[in-house]
């Protein structure tokens, strides 16, 4: 309903939706076929001015915040989920210096990031600590005026074609959670290296690698906000902001999703009238359209909350990434059997749409861990009333 949305919202769903059907849509298929980084694409958004939508004006941005970035990320996703992502691992990989960098990184950093000279990637996740990211074994060791980091990340999305990384590493392994330690690293600094790249089922535009730190030197002025032991805060902080628009991307592979249905069901005939003059097919869109819309709604809910500067979001950003990604999953599911056996070919765009939802699941905290976010939330708030 665009009289919920401001102005400055429908200028940025508008401008999106133009550049996706010229740059995104032409593409989307090609690309994951064969796996190539979507550079056009992201290089008419960065003409567009588009590349600093989440990023305050102050540091070269425009400041929209996190609904002017939702919907950017929407839209793109409903062309695909790939390309929708590639974008908006920009913002992940540099929440952590919006929310926890000193002034001095801020300047240094986000101007580049917010033009498109530079992207991005955010790199917590580990072989051996995925949910658990406080068990994290990446090591940084003072050296004068340096740090030494040495380990191996694995998952960093964009990780093959970011120029930057927030790298999260341990000073203190013994002091769990507390001795995580952020910092801001060059992809050119000796002893950093982007390594294997995954063959993935879904999102196959996405350069999602292992990267390793070997005797990788960084100067002390690098550590994300400045001081050791706040890594940890400054990832939770940054995921907080970044799950309404990976739940964004959700609504928009299952917007994009039942779009295709609608087409098709109208389009194909069986029995001598159209598939979607079926009253089971009728229930089964009008199911998947309410899914949707109330998805998307708690996704602008929760994104309004953050642009206000509410506190403690921490639940209403899970419940949107929970409720919208599983959402996507049930209604490109059920677009694939809207299509029937064409559904399952890969000459229809609909079964990337299910192969492109399910990541949305797992990534930015997997829907099993929102749970344990928003039940924790609940018991508190029942014990301090």
């Amino acid at each position: 309903m665009d009289e919920l949305l401001s102005k400055d919202n429908l200028h940025y769903r508008n401008l999106t939706r133009e550049l996706t059907e010229q740059y995104v849509r032409p593409i989307a298929a090609e690309h994951d076929r064969t796996g190539e980084y979507p550079w056009s694409a992201i290089n008419a958004l960065k003409e567009a001015d588009m590349m600093g939508v989440w990023i305050p004006k102050e540091y070269g941005g425009q400041g929209g915040g996190e609904l002017n970035l939702c919907i950017v990320v929407e839209e793109l996703s409903k062309a695909c989920g790939g390309i929708g992502v590639s974008y908006a691992v920009n913002a992940l990989g540099s929440f952590p210096i919006i929310v926890g960098g000193t002034d001095e990184q801020k300047q240094q950093y986000l101007p580049d990031i917010a033009k498109g000279k530079k992207l991005i990637a955010f790199g917590l996740s580990e072989k051996v600590s995925g949910s658990d990211a406080g068990s994290l074994k990446a090591r940084a060791e003072r050296d004068g005026d340096h740090y030494v980091l040495n380990g191996d990340k694995k998952w960093t999305t964009n990780g093959g074609a970011a120029h930057l990384f927030t790298m999260f590493c341990t000073v203190n392994p013994e002091r769990g959670t507390r001795g995580v330690t952020g910092f801001i690293v060059d992809r050119d600094t000796p002893g950093f290296e982007v390594g294997k790249r995954e063959d993935l089922m879904g999102i196959r535009c996405v350069p999602v690698n292992e990267t390793h730190m070997k005797n990788c030197r960084v100067h002390a002025s690098q550590i994300l906000g400045g001081k050791e032991g706040q890594g940890f805060k400054h990832a939770m902080m940054a995921l907080d902001v970044a799950r309404p628009f990976v739940a964004a991307q959700a609504v928009g592979l299952a917007q994009g999703a039942l779009d295709h249905a609608i087409r098709y069901t109208k389009e194909r005939q069986q029995f001598g009238q159209s598939v979607s003059s079926f009253q089971g097919v009728q229930w089964m869109l009008a199911d998947m359209a309410t899914q949707v819309e109330a998805a998307r709604q708690l996704v602008y809910t929760a994104a309004r909350a953050i642009d206000a500067g509410a506190k403690n979001v921490s639940k209403l950003a899970a419940m949107s990434k929970v409720f919208a990604t599983d959402v996507a999953m049930r209604v490109s599911t059920d677009a694939v059997q809207l299509f029937g056996g064409y559904g399952y070919s890969r000459e229809y765009p609909i079964e990337k749409y299910m192969r492109d939802a399910k990541i949305t699941q797992i990534y930015e905290g997997t829907n099993q861990i929102q749970r344990v976010v928003i039940s924790r939330a609940l018991i508190k708030e029942g014990a301090s009333a």
